[in-house]
């Protein structure tokens, strides 16, 4: 299995006119395992890890001195998504679960993404537009569910992933930082205000026992920015209010705006991290390992994400077989999330094992087990 740090390029001369395009294909934990063979899981662990370097050290706000015309465009295409919540405004009707008025701005999403990647996209790159739509229609939510999770920012990272395949974005340091702190960053306020909007349901939440119950990326390229200094302690998160000097501490605020109530109650896994961690360098490399664990390594999460075409389906020759993933009750452990007992496996390991009385307005019903960082080997390795 190849370890190259570079990631590689799609010839838009490659790009077949007729497909097959992206669409769901993880039904099953066989399907899961078969999706692990393939380039483009591997394509999208390189991607998140070159991101994630990138941004070590640098902080909020970013005001780079350059910007490429890729990352400009594609923060004028959230800027409109934005400007369209203002024109649908929420139906003033009560309702439980999710407002009706963001199937009216998800259609008007499915009605125009064509003419979005249009304006996004040079003429030359038009060939890509069938393969890109489909990451960029379920980047936001789900339309009929009412609903937004970690699976649907991994639908945005994926579409940004195949805009770098095909060279629209460039994997140099200065564009990769770019993506972060300025497109992923926008990204976030835009999704924020469209659950505040239209009071979306979390996806698959783990309620008081997961990371968070919307997102997980923005938490490891925060820790990603922290993880070389040794100024802010892990622990300083239980001390709002947090500069918004990075994704970490945004996130963290994030759920003081939107819950009540003790941090250790409703956060338990941020908890139990800022208590039991003892640098921003393990907290990173934990959650990498929890992000394939619990949300790419997770049918439930993943099993709505379009693959193929530009992020191939089928397994690599070359590549060996993979365990399968269980999916059994509420909790997936990786292969790798067993003893030897690192730091993070031990501090997790220590949450409640029964439900406390949470102020968390969702009521979530909790897994069979508390979940576990696994431990700190078989990582992908970093670009230089």
């Amino acid at each position: 299995m190849s370890t190259s740090t570079e990631l590689r390029r799609i010839s838009l001369a490659e790009i077949s006119p007729s497909g097959p395009f992206p669409a769901p294909k993880i039904q099953t934990d066989d399907d899961l395992a078969r999706w692990r063979t393939t380039q483009s899981y591997r394509d999208y662990q390189l991607f998140l890890r070159r991101l994630n370097e990138s941004v070590i050290g640098y902080s909020l706000p970013w005001h780079p001195e350059s910007q490429s015309e890729g990352t400009l465009k594609l923060i004028q295409l959230l800027e409109e998504l934005d400007g369209w919540i203002e024109e649908i405004p929420p139906h003033d009707t009560p309702q439980r679960f999710g407002n009706l008025a963001f199937r009216t701005w998800g259609k008007r999403l499915e009605e125009h993404a064509g003419k979005l990647l249009e304006g996004l996209l040079p003429p030359t790159h038009y060939v890509a537009i069938p393969y890109l739509k489909p990451y960029l229609l379920v980047s936001f939510g789900s339309f009929t569910r009412l609903d937004y999770g970690t699976g649907h920012e991994t639908s945005f990272a994926l579409f940004l992933l195949s805009l770098t395949l095909i060279r629209f974005l460039h994997p140099d340091r200065d564009e990769e930082r770019n993506i972060v702190l300025c497109v992923f960053l926008r990204y976030l306020r835009l999704c924020w205000k469209l659950q505040d909007v239209y009071k979306l349901e979390p996806a698959g939440s783990h309620g008081v026992w997961g990371l968070d119950d919307y997102s997980f990326l923005g938490y490891i390229f925060g820790s990603g920015q922290l993880r070389d200094q040794t100024t802010i302690a892990v622990s300083s998160i239980l001390n709002p209010p947090l500069p918004s000097t990075n994704l970490y501490f945004l996130s963290i605020m994030r759920i003081h705006q939107v819950k009540y109530g003790p941090f250790h109650e409703h956060s338990s896994q941020l908890h139990s991290i800022a208590v039991g961690v003892p640098n921003w360098r393990k907290v990173n490399s934990g959650l990498f390992k929890m992000y394939e664990a619990e949300v790419i390594g997770k049918r439930v999460v993943v099993q709505h994400i379009p693959l193929g075409g530009l992020l191939e389906w089928e397994p690599e020759a070359s590549a060996r077989t993979m365990p399968t993933i269980t999916t059994a009750g509420h909790e997936t452990q990786a292969p790798w999330a067993t003893p030897p007992t690192s730091d993070m496996t031990r501090i997790v390991s220590t949450l409640h094992t029964h439900r406390p009385p949470s102020a968390d307005r969702r009521d979530p019903t909790p897994p069979v087990a508390a979940p576990r960082f696994p431990s700190d080997h078989t990582t992908t390795p970093a670009p230089p």
